[in-house]
């Protein structure tokens, strides 16, 4: 799977991660319902970090389609619920 971090660039993810993944995604969720802006801004980082950390970087100059699109690490609360569908910003 393809992913994009916004303003990053794209990294090749194995599908085996997603289950991982959609737990820090389940969370990220939880907090964007509660408002919780602290606990939005640490999951949200550390969903990116594992993304990254998880992830093969793709070359600079590679422009694969994304699969899956993920916000910036300084995106607001508000600019992230605009991304959000009903399973979050990881389907499944």
């Amino acid at each position: 799977m393809i992913v994009r971090i916004m303003g990053e660039g794209q990294v090749s993810l194995a599908d085996g991660h997603l289950a991982e993944l959609n737990k820090l995604d389940d969370e990220l969720l939880t907090e964007m319902e509660n408002g919780d802006g602290p606990g939005f801004r640490r999951t949200l980082q550390a969903l990116l970090t594992r993304v990254r950390d998880l992830g093969d970087p793709l070359p600079d100059d590679s422009l694969e389609p994304s699969e899956l699109i993920l916000p910036s690490p300084d995106a607001t609360l508000e600019e992230v619920r605009e991304l959000l569908s009903d399973d979050g910003l990881i389907p499944g």
